[in-house]
């Protein structure tokens, strides 16, 4: 493996890892800390400590233009308010697998968009990688399924699906110049001022919520938001977001092994086997097509006859 890809890797682990976590602490801290203001609490808390880490790096502000202003505008409004709260809102109706299992229709969704608005194409690899490892999450979501899915619970796990996929594709422009962790404040700081409105029941669930689901907004806002999105971003500014985007299809083999470890849900078998076929379908998007050598010419043909 070059070593130019490793960080790479390590930044990916890191994001899956902490975003897997985070569908198992929102369903935790849900019964304190209602949609809205446990977002704007997320969101208030890795603002501040993205705040911090910019200070600390000591790198100059790179001002952003006109247009990019505006894809970060997208990127904070839908990937960072609107998707946080619908994800919240979602777990109030289904378990935190299922969950896992619906939002990850949103990678299929950022390889059709990177295609398209990104000119990333549709590698042979990457589709048949896409269509193996949905159908692995398909798999878990059979396993993992209650008496009844809330319908409500459905569509806005699918609104959360469509949010990430447009922020995931509003960011990859705005990479190709300003640093990560900038475009990872900034986005993450548009997030909370759309979830303002939610500042007065925000201040009265903390005063009423006991220690350990404010514990767990904090690490909400910590792990999974300020390192996680970073670490994203890192990862996203040096890979194609289609590629990228099918490597969160590890995420509900992830939660499900967290639920089993944390909550004591063991996962059944169809699960398990839902989450090797995840693997396999991550490995086959990250194949690429073998180079051809060029055909010799008539020439060369001719004189070695």
């Amino acid at each position: 493996m070059p070593r130019s890809t490793v960080p790479v890797l390590a930044a990916v682990v890191v994001t899956l890892l902490a975003w897997a976590s985070a569908f198992v602490g929102i369903r935790a801290v849900g019964a304190d800390l209602s949609p809205g203001p446990l977002a704007l609490g997320r969101l208030l808390v890795g603002t501040a400590v993205l705040g911090v880490l910019l200070v600390a790096a000591r790198r100059p502000w790179v001002a952003p233009g006109r247009r990019e202003w505006l894809l970060l505008a997208v990127c904070g409004v839908g990937w960072f308010g609107v998707y946080n709260v619908a994800l919240n809102a979602a777990e109030q109706y289904l378990d935190a697998g299922t969950t896992a299992m619906l939002v990850n229709v949103g990678p299929i969704l950022i390889a059709v968009l990177a295609g398209v608005v990104l000119g990333e194409g549709f590698p042979r690899w990457l589709v048949a990688g896409l269509a193996v490892a949905f159908g692995g999450v398909l798999l878990i979501g059979l396993s993992t399924r209650g008496a009844g899915a809330d319908v409500l619970g459905v569509v806005l796990c699918l609104v959360a699906a469509v949010t990430y996929a447009v922020g995931v594709v509003a960011q990859k422009p705005v990479l190709r110049r300003l640093p990560p962790l900038q475009v990872t404040f900034t986005a993450c700081a548009v997030g909370a001022l759309c979830c303002l409105p939610w500042a007065g029941a925000l201040a009265a669930e903390l005063g009423e919520a006991p220690a350990g689901s404010v514990a767990g907004l904090v690490y909400l806002g910590v792990v999974p938001t300020a390192l996680a999105f970073s670490t994203w971003a890192y990862a996203l500014a040096r890979t194609d977001a289609g590629r990228l985007g099918v490597t969160t299809y590890l995420v509900p083999p992830l939660v499900v092994l967290m639920g089993w470890l944390l909550l004591g849900e063991v996962p059944p078998p169809l699960a398990v086997v839902g989450g090797a076929v995840c693997l396999a379908g991550v490995a086959l998007s990250r194949r690429r097509a073998r180079v051809r050598p060029p055909a010799p010419d008539a020439r060369e043909a001719t004189a070695s006859a």
